[in-house]
């Protein structure tokens, strides 16, 4: 492989040894943005493992919370409604309690590598690892509400725009509850795609690009 250096003039062979290997890969995603099906064709391509909902199995078997509570609140803010008041007998947050489970599941899978992760915080919580690719997915809301009203058979109206960024508001507020960190950030990231531009072939693409 052929890279410049700064100047751009003078040209540097790599081995491709020497460049990083990449056999976890986190995609946060903004809701209807495609960031789910970016990673189960991502896994598919590359012959990972894709954790989404495996995560939520895993996390009820061995918490012994319901599957329903760990996909409802696993990435809900603890600070909205009832659930920021349900604990148990000791007075620990229930939603602390789903966090860590979540991030004793998130961290068993990557040890096993070769993996792609979808939300759960797993790229702060992974991003001590060297191996770990963590990306960021994106769209303009048109985008996302043609794709929801396309694929999830939602009906087109006033209310599905207040949906979406309900849904995303929740997802930020637990991710900077439990990460102090901003969830759309860039600089979190080490790569961020706008699905919408790109299209969700190209956006696997560009990623599998850097991965292999």
């Amino acid at each position: 492989m052929i890279i410049y250096s700064k100047d751009k003039h003078e040209k540097i062979n790599i081995e491709r040894s020497e460049i990083m290997n990449y056999s976890v890969i986190t995609i946060t995603r903004e809701f209807g943005s495609g960031g789910r099906t970016i990673a189960k064709k991502l896994a598919e391509d590359l012959g990972f493992k894709y954790y989404d909902y495996e995560i939520i199995q895993k996390v009820a078997k061995e918490s012994g919370f319901a599957e329903s509570f760990v996909e409802e609140y696993g990435e809900e803010s603890q600070n909205t409604g009832f659930f920021a008041y349900l604990t148990n007998t000791w007075g620990t947050s229930l939603s602390d309690q789903l966090y860590l489970a979540e991030r004793r599941a998130i961290l068993e899978i990557a040890e096993q590598g070769n993996c792609v992760i979808v939300g759960r915080c797993a790229d702060y919580i992974l991003e001590d690892r060297k191996d770990t690719l963590n990306v960021f997915v994106y769209a303009d809301m048109e985008f996302k509400k043609d794709r929801i009203v396309r694929l999830y058979g939602e009906r087109e109206d006033k209310t599905i725009e207040k949906r979406i960024e309900e849904k995303d508001k929740r997802r930020k507020a637990h991710y900077k509850f439990y990460t102090d960190r901003n969830w759309n950030r860039a600089a979190n990231y080490h790569i961020s795609l706008d699905s919408g531009k790109l299209g969700i072939d190209k956006c696997v693409e560009l990623i599998e690009s850097i991965v292999k």
